[in-house]
């Protein structure tokens, strides 16, 4: 099955969400991604017992941080599926990507000299 989603998607592996640190959303954020959405295991269902859950209420911190610095929460998001789910990874990358597209770009731009 050869899925479809958005080219603005880009994919980064780790072996477990539970290794997603916040300040890995943030510094995506800062470094100029106009969002950010973490895709792990079903609730239950995680090989690492509850790395999933720790990675959600990451992403519900870093969405309470945004919110603090006037910067939409709706630009992180945690969603929970199995390996199995491929359309519907297809499908949240699609919606992800028209979310955003409404949001228009991020606020935040990367200040460091280069």
């Amino acid at each position: 099955m050869r899925l479809s989603y958005s080219a603005d998607v880009k994919i980064i592996q780790v072996p477990c969400t539970g290794r997603v640190d916040i300040l890995h959303l943030l510094n995506a954020v800062e470094d100029g991604a106009d969002g950010v959405y973490v895709a792990g295991c079903l609730e239950g269902e995680c090989h690492y017992i509850e790395g999933n859950l720790k990675a959600r209420r990451k992403v519900i911190h870093v969405k309470k941080i945004l919110a603090e610095l006037g910067i939409e929460p709706e630009r992180v998001e945690m969603y929970n599926l199995s390996s199995a789910q491929g359309a519907r990874f297809a499908e949240i990358a699609n919606e992800m990507a028209e979310r955003i597209r409404a949001l228009g770009p991020t606020p935040v731009k990367n200040h460091t000299a280069a």
